[in-house]
């Protein structure tokens, strides 16, 4: 019952636009909330797939693995980072990316910072231009969620646990990975899923919500309402594409903010990046947590899902009393 609660709590927080996810409960430091580590160890350039580029040569796909350095864990959560770029630039080592990966390194994390093929052209003055550019890119992020699971054991992953994010046309792709995990394209490592637990848009999201359904990933996304770059109407769009086919998700607009304000945001995005995957791949029950973290957890969701603010979410949208439901016969 406790665990049927806690879902019904989490789902129905997920209908309040804008609202911000509370700091999971627990006793500091707590591993995959706070930062625990101070160093970070990076491998650069480790390979995780092939693909053709636009000419039909191979393009390597490469990328960087950080994680705490000291850590004794065997079983850790993984996170992918996209990178931005309009599907045409952008790298790696980009200032978005070695940000978020230094911080949830230092969490916990094993986070990789992919590159992938860059086929896009033009994307700004015409978004909808780059259909397979950001496709393909899918593949390749995909690609890199099957080398975390294929190579789980050397990195000590916890396979069950992976999460994905990115920003500008990362934040596009990952979202892709989220909600369309029945195509995973051929750029590397067969035989593993692609699916993710969570992914993490900022400033992205898909026109018209496309290819949300049932099952799908938990999703959280940023956005500038003044973003003239992506349309702020594509995160509405699939978060309430999310939310009608009964998928937690949150939405978090930036009034009058541009496209990516990393700058002026960062603390937000990284904090409630931080507290979403904590949710959505269960990191209260993690392997190594102390069984304290999922108490406190199991308490702040008892006490959310009794408030009448989410007894009223739930009244409100049929698709996801039914879910809770699901979740209580459980």
């Amino acid at each position: 019952m406790r665990r049927g609660l806690a879902a019904v709590a989490v789902v129905a927080t997920a209908l309040i636009t804008g609202c911000t996810l509370p700091k999971p409960a627990g006793d500091s430091p707590l591993r995959y909330r706070d930062a625990i580590f101070s160093n970070v160890s990076l491998t650069s350039d480790i390979q995780y797939g092939q693909a053709p580029d636009a000419n039909n040569n191979p393009v390597a796909l490469k990328l960087d693995l950080y994680q705490p350095t000291g850590d004794t864990e065997t079983l850790r959560p993984a996170l992918v980072w996209v990178h931005g770029g309009s599907f045409s630039g952008g790298d790696k080592t980009n200032i978005v990316p070695v940000d978020v990966a230094n911080t949830f390194a230092k969490q916990g994390y094993v986070v990789v910072s992919i590159n992938y093929r860059l086929l896009g052209s033009n994307c700004v003055a015409n978004p909808n231009g780059c259909l397979v550019a950001a496709l393909e890119a899918q593949h390749d992020a995909q690609a890199a969620v099957r080398w975390l699971r294929a190579n789980a054991a050397t990195y000590k992953i916890d396979a069950t646990r992976i999460g994905i994010g990115g920003e500008s046309a990362g934040a596009i792709t990952a979202t892709l990975v989220g909600l369309h995990s029945d195509d995973p394209g051929t750029s590397g490592n067969p035989g593993y899923p692609s699916t993710v637990g969570g992914f993490v848009s900022v400033s992205g999201g898909l026109p018209q919500g496309v290819f949300a359904s049932p099952g799908d990933a938990w999703g959280l996304f940023f956005h500038g309402t003044a973003d003239t770059v992506v349309n702020p109407q594509w995160s509405q769009q699939t978060f309430a594409a999310m939310i009608n086919a009964g998928i937690p998700a949150w939405i978090q607009p930036q009034d009058g903010a541009g496209h990516v304000p990393w700058a002026q945001y960062r603390g937000l995005y990284l904090q409630q990046a931080d507290y979403f995957l904590y949710y959505a791949l269960d990191l209260a029950h993690a392997h190594g947590q102390p069984i304290s973290a999922a108490r406190a957890q199991a308490r702040q969701l008892d006490r959310l899902a009794a408030s009448p603010g989410v007894r009223h979410a739930l009244r409100q949208h049929a698709r996801l009393r039914k879910v809770a439901a699901r979740r209580l016969a459980h």
